[in-house]
């Protein structure tokens, strides 16, 4: 009877391929030596954020979250709610991206690092800032924030490492697992895509997202091949964390059977077993999911910030045709590519209309095309081949079609840190193909040369070392929001949203001490930037409301309040507009009275009382203006309706005095007196 062959290892397998001079010790560092040092390269690479602050998005979901800012207490509330409820506070507008977000587990950890690390809030002048309500105001600790962000980044890396190192020959002594793990790794860690994820805060959903995906997949093919169940546990809990960190998570129910078939003798039947802890923490995440946003992914939004896929025609929005979209979203699939190949210029905003609307005429969008159908074929035909050049590409297109705009809106074209995952396939290729690269330079020889290595690592070192340049350079633009916004402008000066961010901060900025000579200065390149944003989406709220603020603030008030009536006509129930029309007219109404021009004066005021009630600046400056104008009875009036307003006023009780006074009522007049210097004995006087 013939014996049956028996089962070759693995291990085996990838030294015969690849066999390497061996002596009396294996030259491959051990993964305890090379982990160390890529944690301490990403610590060096992104050490210069320590001390930034808090930009972009950080306010939706930290310092302006008031569930984050509640501590652990807050917990139950970004549990039970969208995402960007905790930021919106209003029932409705966490749901302006289709579909809403669940993304709760970065939250978590922002509420216990604020409940640990918060700091008391401090004035101007060092006194500790509290509410109107007398409650201490805290703020939050953004050194901490980053620290953690360095910290998970080098973890992934380390993983990045460890998952290729054996998924292409476990255990010790494959070089060419050593070299491909190594020369991916690096690139990951270097690469300036990843600046958005890292230097931003926020971005930590995107890391905590690929960290316990690619740990999920790590455990996975560690319990494969010590055949340790128990290990299964931490696949479910690595994944569950991921999913629930951020929805794309969820290609790896594609990505994870890949990786067996291609690197693994692991059969169908095998490979669906090793798939259950994956899809029971996707199923319970769904769950989870559905019961709080519901099953419905929403329709597109009518709002250009929310979906960039409409555009004006006859001053009204509507749809792009197919073709302009599917053109449009092909091109970012390209640039994409060009920017994972050549990074530069980076920007954190690719908002409309930074890229235009496409059409399949241009060539960037044929170019790209042929591209992803390139990819397509040769990852196809080396599936039956199990070719690792094919797994990369599988990997960088399952984990890139969730962010592509094709399976669901995203709310924007495209972000740089939508690549973070991809990343991961882009430079696994990079490794097989300079291995495959130098084995070919020495043929016929089976044996890589150590001058063949030697190129391999220098051109490795190379494009690491320029990498690395650029994501410290470009780290520096993340240090504040004025930083970001005002670097940014110079490659995104078609996005309608930075245009407007960047007007918004300058106002900001403006109105602070040293800036005080500058302030004019600041607010007309504001709403130079505020125009332009209009221009580019002329139903632009925000930008409108900011506008009006910057007349407001340069005394400009009647374009102030055509600018706030312009807002309330694209929203009529929009609060801050009607709020800030209100407050327009009670300023130009002051501003008008000052320069005597008592009609116009008279017709403000009456606005704003009309819009703000008995509101005591509006009553008071009434008085003051029908004073002024003679009209005494009248004077009193307001003046008594100010006082009743604040009964413990001694400002309010000497108008109305005065008012009696210049009316030829002396008795009134000192019995109001008398009121207002028992409250305040020096009024008057």
């Amino acid at each position: 009877m013939a014996k049956s062959p028996k089962k070759k290892n693995r291990s085996n397998l990838a030294s015969k391929k690849n066999p390497v001079k061996t002596g009396t010790a294996s030259p491959i560092p051990s993964g305890k030596i090379v982990a160390p040092l890529l944690l301490l390269f990403c610590f060096l690479l992104y050490g210069n954020t320590l001390k930034h602050k808090y930009t972009q998005d950080d306010a939706i979901v930290i310092y302006d979250n008031m569930y984050t800012t509640q501590g652990i207490s807050g917990i139950p509330g970004i549990l039970k709610y969208d995402t960007f409820k905790g930021f919106f506070k209003v029932e409705g507008k966490d749901k302006l991206v289709s579909g809403g977000r669940y993304r709760p587990f970065t939250l978590i950890m922002f509420a216990i690092e604020w409940q640990l690390f918060k700091k008391e809030k401090l004035t101007e002048t060092g006194q500790v800032a509290k509410d109107a309500d007398g409650n201490i105001l805290y703020e939050g600790r953004p050194f901490v924030g980053h620290f953690i962000n360095i910290l998970l980044y080098g973890l992934t890396t380390i993983l990045v490492y460890l998952l290729i190192l054996n998924l292409l020959g476990p255990g010790r002594g494959n070089l060419r697992a050593f070299t491909v793990a190594l020369i991916a790794a690096l690139i990951f860690a270097a690469h300036p895509l990843h600046t958005e994820a890292v230097a931003n805060i926020k971005g930590r959903d995107e890391i905590l997202t690929l960290l316990g995906a690619l740990a999920a997949a790590y455990y996975s093919l560690m319990a494969f091949y010590k055949k340790n169940n128990t290990l299964e546990i931490a696949v479910f809990v690595c994944f569950f964390i991921a999913l629930m960190s951020k929805e794309n998570a969820i290609t790896f129910l594609g990505v994870v059977p890949l990786m067996y078939w291609f690197f693994t003798d692991a059969k169908i039947g095998k490979i669906a077993v090793k798939m259950v802890p994956f899809f029971a923490a996707a199923v319970l995440f769904l769950v989870i999911r559905f019961s709080i946003l519901g099953a419905d992914l929403g329709d597109d939004s009518n709002e250009l910030m929310n979906n960039p896929f409409i555009k004006v025609v006859g001053n009204q929005y509507v749809d792009f045709s197919f073709s302009e979209k599917m053109a449009t979203i092909i091109f970012t699939l390209g640039k994409y590519l060009q920017l994972l190949v050549f990074p530069h210029p980076l920007t954190h905003d690719y908002y409309p209309r930074h890229v235009e609307i496409m059409h399949f005429g241009n060539i960037k969008v044929i170019l790209s095309l042929l591209a992803y159908i390139a990819m397509t074929v040769y990852a196809m035909i080396g599936l039956r081949k199990k070719d690792p050049v094919s797994f990369g590409i599988l990997f960088f297109l399952m984990t890139t079609s969730i962010i592509s705009n094709i399976v669901f809106p995203v709310g924007t074209n495209m972000s740089e840190r939508f690549m973070f995952m991809p990343s991961v396939g882009f430079t696994f290729i990079l490794g097989i193909l300079g291995w495959r690269l130098a084995k070919k330079l020495n043929r016929p020889n089976p044996v890589i040369s150590v001058s063949q290595l030697t190129v391999l690592l220098g051109i490795t070192a190379f494009v690491t070392v320029a990498f690395s340049i650029k994501t410290v350079v470009r780290n520096m633009a993340w240090k504040n929001n004025y930083t970001l916004f005002t670097t940014d402008i110079e490659t995104s000066r078609n996005s309608a949203k930075l245009r407007n961010a960047v007007g918004g901060e300058m106002i900001a900025q403006s109105s602070k001490p040293e800036n005080k000579n500058k302030e004019t200065e600041m607010l007309r390149t504001a709403q130079v930037h505020l125009k332009e944003a209009i221009k580019i989406h002329p139903n632009y709220k925000a930008a409108y409301l900011l506008l009006g603020n910057s007349s407001n603030y340069l005394k400009e008030y009647e374009q102030a309040i055509n600018y706030y009536n312009q807002v309330l006509a694209i929203d009529a129930n929009d609060p801050n507009g009607f709020n800030n029309l209100g407050i327009t007219y009670r300023d130009a109404g002051k501003f008008y009275g000052e320069k005597g021009n008592f009609a116009k004066a008279e017709k403000y005021l009456n606005k704003a009382l009309e819009m703000r009630g008995d509101e005591y600046e509006i009553l008071r400056l009434l008085g003051v203006l029908n004073g002024t104008r003679g009209n005494h009875p009248l004077a009193i009036q307001y003046f008594q309706r100010a006082v009743n307003k604040e009964p413990k006023n001694a400002q309010a009780l000497l108008n109305l005095s005065a008012a009696y006074q210049y009316g030829g009522d002396s008795e009134n007049a000192q019995r109001y007196l008398q009121q207002a210097q028992a409250i305040d004995p020096n009024v008057g006087r």
